[in-house]
Order: structure tokens, then C-alpha cells, then sequence
């Protein structure tokens, strides 16, 4: 059995709370966030790179996947029933997915906190920081979709009500995204929009960018469930279809 290739970091940085990003990951590369200090939060979009209009579903993730959350062995489905990520490594071991991002009505209960009063101190929220990022890739207000929630977990309590998790992601918590395709990735890391912490206090994420091993059929996110089976068919017949294209 040939050696598996070692990991080739590419990248490595640390975003500041509240910071806006893109990276576009391209296929059989992986992505690890760290929380670096406990409570971090980080708001994910997620696009095919060669065709910006197939993005993450959140919908079709969840039930593809019977779940109400992201955690390792999980998959994130695109609008055309293809795998863009795999969630390959997790120490939190839930990710929320449907509770949306902070917008500046929320944001609005840390106070009036503006760059000239307070330079990088000011209150942002990721509604807007994503649509800025968004818009650096052509995108826009019809491309801010539901999103993925790294490192938060809200939970429903004993009256059906849903609660922020306080305390879920301790630092140096980790979760990590393989591409199976060339993806963009577009984040914020404003904090949760139901954080109940009083004070304005987004916390830094380090991003680690490597080259990866290539998916094989033994693969935990492959065979969690028959449908994820099918979703990495669809997305390999995608890539057989472009090898052919050129070879005619």
C-alpha cells in the first residue's frame, strides 16, 4: 500500500472577532478552524467556485443527513445534490444550522459604538459584514442564504423554546472542512446573533489552509448514510464530465 501523502499547509492566520473573510478552497484541500479563546462564533457561507449560483442548502443538508446539526461524518450539500464540504474533524460535536446571522437590530443592544468613537472596537453584526464579502465575488442580497453557525449550539429548552448554548466551544475547540470541489468559502466571525453575553466581545478564530489526502471509499463522511454515498457520486460525475470535456 503506497504512503498517504502528508498534510501541505498553505495557510495559516488568525482572524480577529468580528472579522470578514473569503477563501476559495479548492478540491482536496481542508480548512481548520480554531476557537481560540472559547465562545467563538463563525457565520459560513459555502459556493461552488465554478458556478457561483450552486451553493450550500441548508434544507437538503439536514434531511438528506436526518439531523439538526453539523458535526464530524456530516456533510454540506449543495442546491444540486452535491457535496461541497465534509466535516472531518470536530471536537465540539454540534455546529448550528439554522438560526441565521446577527443583523444590526440585534447588534443594536451592545450600545452606539461607531469606528470614530471607538476604532476597532465598534459593534458590527455578519449580516452586513457577509454581504460585503459577498459582493467582492459578484454576489449579493439574493446569495446571503441560510448559513452554517461553526462553534455554536442552540438547543431547544423543556417549553420548545431555542437557547444559545453558553460555554459549548471551550478554546482550542476545532472543526474542520474537507472541499469536494472547488468551494468558496465567505464568513464572519461576529458573534452568534443569540449570544446572550452583555457585552460586545467577538472572539479571534485561527484558519489553517492544507492540502489534503483525497477521498477514499472508506471514508466516515462517504458511508455515515446511504444518501451521502450518492451526494459524492454526484459530485465526482461532475468532475468525470470536465476531464472528458477537455480530452474531446
Amino acid at each position: 500500500m503506497p504512503e498517504r501523502e502528508p498534510e501541505r499547509v498553505l495557510l495559516e492566520e488568525t482572524l480577529p472577532g468580528a472579522a470578514m473573510a473569503s477563501y476559495v478552497l479548492p478540491r482536496h484541500h481542508s480548512v481548520r478552524f480554531t476557537d481560540v479563546e472559547g465562545g467563538a462564533n463563525v457565520s459560513l457561507l459555502a459556493f461552488n467556485r465554478e458556478l457561483l449560483h450552486e451553493r450550500y442548502n441548508m434544507a437538503d443538508t439536514l434531511k438528506a443527513q436526518h439531523t439538526a446539526f453539523l458535526t464530524r461524518g456530516h456533510v454540506l450539500y449543495s442546491d444540486m445534490g452535491r457535496v461541497l464540504c465534509s466535516v472531518t474533524q470536530d471536537s465540539c460535536g454540534w455546529h448550528d444550522t439554522f438560526t441565521g446571522v446577527s443583523d444590526a437590530a440585534g447588534a443594536a443592544r451592545y450600545g452606539e459604538r461607531s469606528y470614530e468613537t471607538h476604532r476597532n472596537e465598534w459593534v458590527r453584526n455578519a449580516r452586513e459584514e457577509l454581504l460585503i464579502e459577498l459582493g467582492k465575488w459578484g454576489l449579493g442580497r439574493r446569495d446571503l442564504v441560510p448559513n452554517v453557525n461553526l462553534f455554536s449550539k442552540i438547543a431547544p429548552d423543556a417549553l420548545g423554546k431555542l437557547r444559545y448554548v453558553v460555554g459549548h466551544s471551550p478554546a482550542g475547540s476545532i472543526v474542520e472542512l474537507r472541499a469536494e470541489m472547488n468551494v468558496l468559502l465567505v464568513l464572519s466571525t461576529c458573534p452568534h446573533a443569540l449570544d446572550p453575553a452583555p457585552a460586545w466581545a467577538p472572539k479571534p478564530v485561527h484558519v489553517r489552509i492544507a492540502r489534503v489526502a483525497a477521498t477514499g471509499p472508506e471514508d466516515v463522511c462517504r458511508r455515515s448514510c446511504p444518501e451521502n454515498a450518492r451526494g459524492f457520486a454526484n459530485t465526482e460525475r461532475m468532475f468525470l464530465t470536465q476531464i472528458t470535456e477537455k480530452s474531446a
